[in-house]
């Protein structure tokens, strides 16, 4: 996580347009259908294990992630950031009132911390000069956190971010809803073994379809597991 912060500070610092990804299993899954998703994952900044499958596969097949950084979390550390730097942050997406309210807590719990603006806007083509028009207008913005959901709110920064002075921006799916408490975040010890999604799943049962990509996902891990086991070993030198 901190290596995460201090490398969103450079990009920052870096006046460039520059964008972070938060995947997980179902990001993982859509990228292999998706090939506008893939390629904006692998275009990014930074790219942030979100989820806690990710780090099960990685220690499968030999490359260990060496912490889980939730998209939530990152939020909070992004805020936390902002208020020290003095950083400007526009919060969009979300359903109505959603992100004023997150808006609100974030200001409550880090004090000097600017907000910049928030806005609903539209995920589509259609409503992005809308969209844009509003984040413009509460420039300068630092930190951009969009709350479209995967893909669509990858595919508008896809699309947007060029024409817009942001130096930093990220996907952050239901993030607003967490910190304006409106759907509760799993307890800290059961993040902490891996298990928030099974504790989402009980909040939002109507989730249990999107869950299902957690197993497949894992028995694609499984199957690439075997399939480089069966590779033959190398030469010796």
């Amino acid at each position: 996580m901190a290596e995460s912060v201090a490398w969103c500070d450079a990009l920052i610092q870096a006046g460039r347009p520059a964008y972070v990804v938060t995947p997980n299993a179902e990001i993982v899954m859509q990228a292999q259908r998706m090939p506008d998703l893939r390629r904006l994952i692998n275009s990014s900044q930074l790219s942030i294990p979100d989820g806690a499958s990710l780090l099960l596969a990685g220690r499968m097949l030999g490359r260990p992630l060496r912490e889980q950084v939730t998209g939530t979390d990152l939020s909070y550390e992004l805020a936390r950031l902002a208020s020290r730097r003095g950083y400007r942050m526009f919060l969009l997406g979300a359903a109505e009132g959603v992100a004023q309210a997150a808006a609100a807590r974030l200001v409550a719990r880090y004090p000097g911390l600017q907000i910049a603006g928030t806005f609903g806007g539209w995920s589509r083509p259609e409503g992005d000069a809308e969209t844009r028009a509003a984040v413009a207008a509460a420039a300068p913005v630092d930190i951009l956190l969009v709350a479209y959901g995967a893909p669509w709110q990858e595919r508008w920064i896809g699309r947007n971010a060029a024409d817009l002075d942001v130096k930093l921006a990220m996907g952050v799916g239901g993030v607003f809803d967490f910190i304006a408490g409106r759907v509760r975040r799993a307890p800290r010890w059961l993040r902490r073994i891996g298990f928030d999604w099974l504790f989402r799943l009980a909040v939002q049962p109507w989730r249990w379809r999107r869950q299902l990509t957690i197993p497949q996902f894992l028995w694609q891990v499984l199957l690439e597991r075997a399939r480089r086991a069966r590779r033959p070993a190398a030469p010796a030198q």
